[in-house]
């Protein structure tokens, strides 16, 4: 009988790189010229799983954000992983960005997931367990076709794969 290898398809984000980045963004703008003299704040609230960001003005708080996908990127984070929730105006003429952190894969796309998979025709199986999808199959070579297709197609959340066995 041959051996059955799988692996796990999942949105789980390493949360210390994503501190890392964070802590660089905090040293980047502290250093850019463009944000000296103006009010800034990057504040990450652990518990609620929320980003924070606030400038004093629009084109700063863009600028904010380039920097942080820039620097989500550069740890190999995916940009997929904050969503943005609302820009309003904060206290003394600033403005606010909040972003929910992303760690999961909801159920309508991982469904999404799962039939794209089967879409493939090939021997593999897929299924949900809890916020994983785990894939099998007879062949390592399917499940390497396996994640190059799905990693060709666009998805909300910030797919990773792990434990590949």
């Amino acid at each position: 009988m041959a051996k059955e290898h799988s692996l796990d398809i999942s949105a789980k984000i390493n949360m210390q790189d994503f501190k890392d980045a964070l802590n660089q963004v905090e040293k980047e703008v502290a250093n850019r010229y463009d944000f000296k003299g103006t009010t800034w704040e990057v504040e990450y609230k652990e518990t609620d799983k929320v980003l924070v960001l606030i400038a004093s003005s629009d084109n700063k708080l863009e600028a904010l954000q380039d920097i942080v996908v820039t620097r989500l990127l550069k740890h190999n984070l995916n940009s997929n992983c904050l969503d943005e929730l609302r820009v309003e105006d904060a206290s003394g003429g600033t403005r606010k960005a909040t972003h929910k952190v992303v760690d999961y894969i909801e159920s309508k796309e991982a469904k999404k997931i799962v039939s794209e998979i089967k879409s493939l025709k090939k021997k593999v199986t897929a299924q949900i367990e809890g916020d994983t999808i785990r894939v099998k199959s007879p062949q390592i070579d399917t499940l390497q076709m396996v994640i190059k297709h799905i990693r060709s197609l666009e998805w909300d959340a910030p797919i990773v794969f792990d434990n590949m066995r």
